[in-house]
């Protein structure tokens, strides 16, 4: 059995188990997770009534109405994962988190002990159901990535099988999280469309012909597609001097203290790489208790970690150890050990000037820049948005002039039902603009009291410009204010999708108040 058979432990459903588990939902309610409007994960129960991933938000109420979505939150899918990979640990020592609801550690110890890949598979799906209370699967082959696919399907490769195993699997597996890595999507659909629609066909290429037509991620996906690693596992011991420590003084025990000291750590830690050409892959997480209770935990990740990904890792697992791991006093001591690391001209730097700089100086000269700016032309002449509460685009954003406190116009925290769900019009007017919204005879479109539209609509017609309607949402009814009859408002939202004679395509958000159609915003 060779170094490289990896054992994955994963957690189908993650981001929606996570957020029931916050919540309290009941296995039997459909949910879902959303990020900007787009499902990312749905439940099994929700995939029974028709919700895929990639679906958008209101296509996916549209197909279960009794759908409940949460918002996507790293931090939370983190804090409750952390149960699942100490679960892990307890049978398979030395695990490595790949992202929550992801763990894989070398398969040779589990199935030593265990006497082979189907009995350490048994124990430990059984292990994490008891002591996590969740469900996983387990797979078994050569590498992160096939052993990744492999638990995603149940599955146990056999050692010196990972290529046969990936052949006929499509060739949008490359483009699916596993590592961590960045997504693939134009590459996949290039090679889509060259007609490789396998692992197998693409593996097929001659390695020398991938790099020169298609680049570095090319060469790095078809590694992948061969069944070998994107590159081969340094055996250099990083120094102990790249580690960085901090001794907290009173220990922290708080969540929100915990991230602040994550991103000082991580900035130092990077800092102390980027002198020497180095960026970090498996990151190391230690931390002492006032007590002496020790904990560790490794990050791994395809792509080298940025600043802001060791802070947000070290900050979801501090999350995790400060609110599930029932320690008995606050953290004392936090270590951050590169334990493997590469050369920093894989790290993809900032395309703005001095990316590479201190982040803290770089926004002194901005700001010092800004109030410049507001010395020539007036306070008014940098404006700041900020984001608060209300139901159409325009009441939920507020511009303040640079330098001025950034408090909400509306607290967004309220509940605001018939609130405009995301994503939010790209533009967005101060003031709603006169609109034609006409049907095939060219008659007004006219709204029922019940917010039915009378006739589709056939045109719209904005700034002169006249569209084809293609596509329509809605409408929603609006009713504010109605106990004010000076501030009350009643009407109706619209989406609207247009195709002008040339072929280009913009969708508005229409709002029919007082007879007259206005558009609130335009969607890029």
């Amino acid at each position: 059995m060779g170094s490289r058979y990896t054992l994955a432990v994963w957690c189908p459903d993650w981001p929606v188990v996570a957020a029931s588990a916050e919540a309290a939902l009941q296995p039997h309610v459909p949910a879902a997770v959303v990020r900007s409007g787009e499902v990312v994960a749905c439940s099994a129960v929700a995939r029974a009534e028709g919700v895929r991933r990639g679906m958008r938000r209101r296509a996916a109420q549209g197909q279960c109405p009794e759908l409940v979505v949460f918002d996507y939150d790293e931090v939370r899918d983190a804090r409750f994962f952390e149960p699942v990979a100490a679960a892990v640990e307890e049978l398979a020592p030395g695990i490595e988190v790949v992202r929550p609801g992801l763990v894989v550690v070398a398969a040779r110890g589990p199935v030593g002990y265990y006497g082979s890949a189907e009995q350490a598979a048994e124990r430990l799906v059984d292990h994490v159901a008891v002591r996590a209370e969740v469900e996983a699967q387990i797979g078994f082959a050569d590498g992160l990535f096939a052993a990744t696919l492999a638990a995603h399907r149940g599955l146990i490769v056999p050692p010196g099988k990972t290529r046969e195993f990936l052949a006929p699997l499509g060739i949008h597996v490359l483009d699916q999280p596993a590592e961590g890595r960045a997504e693939r999507a134009e590459l996949v659909d290039l090679l889509r469309r060259l007609g490789l629609r396998t692992l197998g066909a693409f593996a097929a290429v001659p390695e020398r012909d991938v790099a020169t037509r298609f680049g570095r991620q090319a060469v790095l996906a078809h590694r992948l597609a061969a069944g070998l690693e994107e590159r081969p596992r340094s055996r250099r011991k990083p120094p102990p001097e790249l580690s960085v420590t901090q001794h907290f003084d009173p220990p922290v025990d708080r969540v929100d203290s915990a991230a602040f000291a994550a991103k000082g750590l991580a900035e130092r830690l990077h800092t102390g790489l980027a002198d020497r050409g180095l960026a970090c892959t498996r990151l190391g997480i230690r931390a002492t208790t006032e007590n002496g209770e020790e904990l560790r935990r490794v990050w791994r990740c395809a792509d080298p970690l940025t600043p802001q990904g060791i802070a947000d890792r070290v900050r979801w697992q501090l999350d995790g150890w400060l609110t599930r791991a029932r320690l008995t006093s606050g953290i004392h001591v936090l270590q951050l050990d590169p334990e493997e690391v590469v050369d920093a001209t894989a790290l993809q730097l900032g395309l703005w000037p001095g990316a590479g700089q201190d982040q803290g100086e770089a926004a002194e000269r901005a700001a010092r820049a800004m109030v410049h700016v507001q010395g020539l032309l007036g306070p008014d002449a940098v404006l700041t948005p900020v984001l608060g509460g209300g139901r159409g685009p325009v009441e939920r954003v507020r511009l303040v002039p640079w330098g001025d406190e950034r408090t909400p116009a509306a607290d967004p925290d309220q509940p605001w039902p018939g609130q405009l769900p995301a994503p939010s019009p790209a533009t967005v007017f101060a003031e709603p603009e006169p609109v034609a919204l006409l049907d095939e005879s060219g008659a007004d479109v006219v709204v029922t009291g019940y917010a039915e539209l009378v006739v589709p609509p056939h045109r719209i017609v904005h700034g002169g410009q006249a569209r084809r309607v293609v596509a329509w949402s809605g409408p929603w009814p609006v009713d504010e204010r109605w106990w004010d009859k000076d501030a009350a408002m009643r009407g109706a939202r619209l989406q609207v999708l247009g195709t002008a004679p040339d072929g280009g395509e913009l969708a508005f958000l229409l709002i029919r108040a007082g007879g007259k159609w206005s558009v609130e915003g335009v969607y890029d």
